[in-house]
């Protein structure tokens, strides 16, 4: 799992890409504060390698709270910014820091 930040000169925004190996996985999604935790707003693209992988864009100077779904399950990124407790979900999420 990985994220990739690229930031726009030009515009208020960072082009986050998500990229998850799940070789076996049939779906794959990233919810986040930043689409209202929407499984359809955050759909990843399997690749022919396994890879699930899309390309947002963030808004800067913000810190976003988010969670993969692979197969219905969710999944923490390991090389997160960092990680924050959710009383609601009662479980750490990754958090993204722009």
């Amino acid at each position: 799992m990985s994220i990739k930040k690229q930031f726009v000169k030009t515009k208020p925004v960072c082009k986050v890409t998500f990229s998850v190996q799940a070789k076996q996985a049939a779906s794959a999604s990233v919810i986040g504060d930043f689409n209202d935790w929407n499984l359809a707003e955050g759909v990843l693209s399997k690749l022919k390698n396994g890879t699930f992988k899309a390309t947002f864009d963030l808004n800067k100077d913000a810190s976003y709270e988010f969670k993969y779904v692979i197969d219905g399950q969710f999944v923490n990124e390991p090389d997160a910014d960092s990680f924050k407790w959710n009383d609601f979900a009662g479980a750490e999420n990754s958090v993204l820091s722009i």
